[in-house]
């Protein structure tokens, strides 16, 4: 396992790496505690997640690879968005605005009159809700059955005037009934009707949540193939259409457990992202007005071991043209680092790390290193992310893939051409608070599984 050590004359914090096993739980120096709630009103309540990978007999390290797979194109896709936002003001242009897409969780809510349960998968990156709807002209296979509209007393569709159609990036008018297109940068689309419905959230049934008049899209035109787990997608972007903005709440969290976790991951929304905790680290988020939906964070430095690394102070600020700067996402796997700034980062943890440096690139990963047979504990360096607010230190799993099947151990990180991503590996067992109303997020460090 991972453990914290001491060197006392630099003040230095290692983290030991057991490499005996094949799960690698790290106990890291940071504390992480429980968490107590506050009682739950309207509005307020929790949904599991579950990794798309859950009960697949996979290492961690498989994991990761698979999600860097699904991925493979997302921060691509994202950097592509900025630069089409920067460079394209004209409105008459034709072409629907690209969206992230895909995720790396799922959530059971319900939907409709009586209230059907269906998968979705759980999106920071964009805002809109949809699920499929009948009758569907072109719809991919899903775990549920499509939800029918004509069966739910409490559907209704939104007309042309209403404030998120609006609010829609692609629409059209047809009969007073808004039509919508939204496409993902992995070529999936869903195209259909903006209709309003009741959607039911909560794992408890004494504590489950009735909203009436959410309004969502109900996709007759779905292709792809980023979203077959699932029977559609929940936003929860900054923008008026994802599921916060909706719900008026101004506060939500999410806990994510290790990806090599039985134990489900946690959202938290409304009272219940209302925790009590003395130790975190808090830091504003900053706005983008040409992406609006992202949770842009003040990035303002990196250490590696007890080195801070010379990177230049504008490097994860977010450019006057909209691109850069630094989101936390929860749809991403690992996190991507300004290329520069990943070099000078690459440098120096191998510098510091006392391993052969594995070259076959058989992982997916740019930095892995060649673990030692049998019993051995060996050292890495402390990752410390220098926020604007605070010092986030990571826990050792959070940035140390182990291996010992393949005898390697991985640096869970890349490098990324302009927008940097915080991604979920990263949050592994950190309560990520959103605070919609004073502009912030936390990082509580918490035992997810206990949640």
């Amino acid at each position: 396992m991972f453990m914290a050590t001491q060197n006392c004359s630099k003040c230095v914090m290692l983290v030991t790496l057991l490499v005996t096993i094949l799960f690698v739980h790290p106990i890291s120096s940071t504390s992480r505690g429980s968490l107590k709630h506050h009682k739950i009103s309207q509005g307020g309540f929790r949904v599991t997640l579950r990794h798309v990978d859950s009960g697949k007999n996979l290492t961690k390290l498989e994991r990761v690879q698979h999600g860097i797979n699904r991925g493979h194109s997302r921060l691509q896709r994202l950097n592509a968005m900025v630069l089409a936002a920067s460079t394209t003001q004209d409105s008459s242009q034709l072409e629907a605005p690209i969206h992230a897409g895909n995720g790396e969780y799922l959530m059971e809510l319900s939907i409709g009159t009586p209230p059907i349960s269906y998968p979705a998968v759980l999106d920071t990156g964009s805002d809109l809700i949809w699920t499929q709807c009948k009758p569907c002209s072109q719809c991919y296979k899903q775990p549920t059955p499509i939800f029918d509209p004509k069966k739910s007393s409490t559907f209704s569709k939104l007309s042309c005037s209403s404030n998120l159609c609006n609010a829609l990036p692609s629409s059209s008018c047809s009969n007073n009934v808004c039509n919508y297109d939204y496409s993902y940068g992995d070529y999936s689309t869903t195209q259909g009707i903006l209709g309003s419905e009741t959607f039911t959230f909560g794992d408890d049934k004494k504590n489950q949540v009735s909203v009436k008049n959410i309004g969502f899209g109900c996709g007759e035109d779905n292709e792809g193939q980023g979203f077959e787990q699932a029977s559609g997608l929940v936003g929860l972007g900054r923008g008026p259409l994802s599921l916060v903005s909706q719900l008026k709440e101004q506060k939500f969290s999410y806990c994510l457990t290790s990806m090599d976790d039985t134990k489900e991951s946690v959202l938290l929304l409304g009272s219940f992202a209302n925790v009590n905790v003395t130790k975190h680290v808090t830091t504003p988020l900053i706005k983008n007005p040409l992406q609006p939906s992202f949770y842009y964070l003040s990035l303002e430095g990196i250490t590696v071991g007890d080195t801070r690394l010379s990177i230049e102070k504008s490097t994860f600020d977010v450019s006057d043209d909209g691109s850069g700067g630094v989101i936390i996402d929860s749809g991403t796997t690992i996190t991507y680092i300004e290329e520069n700034a990943f070099e000078t980062l690459k440098k120096e943890f191998i510098s510091q790390t006392k391993l052969p440096v594995d070259k076959s690139g058989s992982t997916g990963l740019d930095v892995c290193f060649t673990l030692p047979s049998g019993k051995a504990e060996v050292e890495i360096p402390k990752l410390v992310f220098h926020f604007k607010g605070g010092d986030l230190e990571l826990p050792g799993e959070n940035y140390m893939i182990a291996d010992s099947s393949l005898g390697v151990g991985c640096l869970a990180m890349g490098a990324s051409n302009g927008m940097s991503i915080i991604g979920n590996v990263q949050q592994q067992n950190i309560l990520v608070n959103h605070d919609l109303q004073k502009e912030t997020i936390s990082f509580v460090p918490t035992q997810c599984n206990k949640l």
